[in-house]
């Protein structure tokens, strides 16, 4: 909050944390591991990174919204598309930073295994609904904010 000055922005930033979770879980049961204190600090990590590609989507709409001054959906288009690189360079970093720790057999497996897993599994959903979701549901709740600023002014 203290960063957008807005509840509501903080919160659709950390919705971003159960889209992670359901692609570190998912991941967990389709290679058959379980939730082990190594996967919780996985999730841990992959939350920090699915928050940090929140707040830059959210600031690049914002911007242009504010700086430009687009509509909500121009800003929205705009900024999603803009910040496509970004997101995606950052999830890519993660999942082949964390490739050969998913792969491991030797030595020290058993707890790297369950962490890389949830970090790639997750960055996989998180990713996508960052670039799919998140704008759309950012667009729905601003004009829902804007509906109901109109309505107050009529009466």
């Amino acid at each position: 909050m203290v960063t957008f000055g807005r509840v509501r922005w903080a919160l659709l930033i950390l919705a971003n944390v159960p889209f992670a979770a359901v692609g570190g879980v998912a991941a967990l049961w389709v290679r058959g591991l379980t939730l082990n204190l190594s996967a919780s600090v996985g999730f841990i990590a992959l939350f920090g990174v699915a928050v940090l590609n929140g707040v830059v989507m959210i600031a690049a709409i914002r911007a242009l919204r504010e700086d430009e001054g687009l509509g909500v959906r121009e800003a929205t288009v705009a900024g999603a598309a803009s910040r496509l690189k970004p997101v995606l360079m950052t999830a890519m970093v993660a999942a082949i930073g964390f490739m050969p720790m998913a792969l491991s057999h030797g030595a020290g497996a058993e707890v790297q295994r369950p962490l890389a897993t949830v970090v790639i599994g997750g960055i996989v959903t998180s990713t996508l609904l960052t670039l799919i979701v998140l704008p759309t549901l950012y667009d729905m709740m601003e004009r829902w904010v804007e509906r109901r600023r109109g309505s107050a002014d009529e009466i």
